[in-house]
């Protein structure tokens, strides 16, 4: 039900907590073993599995579309050759078994039963209510999943459709400024906020000469300064790409509420923490060197 008028960003910041700790699943240990199980030990096999399955096994064209910063060279390495391994579903009841241990791990047994973590997910449920289908196809695939009885895999499960329902959001706002996937992660590493070149090389597929040549693109629209760094109007353009992403995901926390966001960024930063505390990122992971 809706109350009050949000704040400014409200939706925002709601999803910027909820985020952090469904993105620890991406670095999380025992992800990777329990594909190994299955017989997909590949990093970016693991990643494209687990986070195409609920599509179906599709191919490296849909993965490639749908994920928007990786290289398709790379996505096809992997895609669909991983379904011959192991089917959408085994992967899907593997990530379930893989983040039940991993959230017992970083926000340990009391704050897995707590009476905090089945608000949270009850809020974070309500939340998703108000999302929608059209355009998103990665929201829509994990929409038609079940929501798991317990309450930190259905609190994991909302992150999981709040998540994909902004990423699917976002990327039309990102075709519309005319960012490929690439340059769009330059842009957004020059904010300070995104991967390190490190990481997008070693996960995204991308070489040297692939970011220098985007940030050469980047130059000529006078988006990027010859150091690297965003010109005012990069800046101007990362303001808006995000402020159009909020309107295109404001749905869910209007129809939660002004009373109910505020509720659930605070439960959510609490769990963010946590996992943060316990090290589920790594050291290097963002900043722009």
């Amino acid at each position: 039900m809706t109350t009050a008028a949000l704040e400014p960003r409200a939706g925002r910041r709601c999803h910027n907590v909820l985020n952090s700790l469904h993105a620890t699943s991406y670095f999380a240990p025992e992800l990777g073993k329990e594909l190994a199980a299955l017989g997909i030990t590949h990093p970016r096999a693991v990643n494209f599995a687990v986070r195409a399955a609920a599509l179906g096994p599709v191919g490296a064209g849909a993965v490639t579309a749908t994920f928007y910063n990786y290289k398709h060279e790379l996505v096809a390495r992997h895609v669909p050759a991983v379904w011959a391994i192991a089917s959408p579903e085994d992967v899907l009841a593997a990530r379930a078994r893989a983040i039940d241990t991993l959230l017992r791990r970083l926000l340990g047994e009391e704050a897995v039963a707590s009476a905090e973590m089945a608000q949270a997910a009850r809020l974070a449920l309500r939340a998703t209510e108000g999302c929608s289908r059209s355009a998103r196809p990665l929201y829509s695939a994990h929409a038609d999943l079940s929501v798991p009885e317990e309450p930190h895999l259905a609190y994991f499960h909302a992150t999981t459709l709040l998540r994909e329902h902004r990423g699917d959001g976002h990327l039309t706002v990102l075709m519309a400024a005319e960012l490929d996937g690439l340059e769009a992660v330059v842009t957004h590493t020059a904010t300070g906020k995104g991967m390190t070149p490190k990481w997008v090389f070693s996960s995204r597929g991308w070489t040297q000469e692939d970011w220098d040549a985007a940030s050469d693109r980047l130059r000529e629209r006078g988006l990027l300064d010859d150091s690297g760094e965003l010109t005012p109007k990069g800046v101007a353009l990362r303001e808006e790409i995000e402020s159009e992403t909020d309107r295109l995901d404001r749905a869910p926390y209007e129809h939660l509420g002004a009373e109910g966001v505020a509720r659930l960024t605070e439960l959510g930063a609490g769990f963010a923490r946590a996992a943060v505390a316990a090290g589920a990122f790594p050291a290097d992971l963002l900043g722009k060197g």
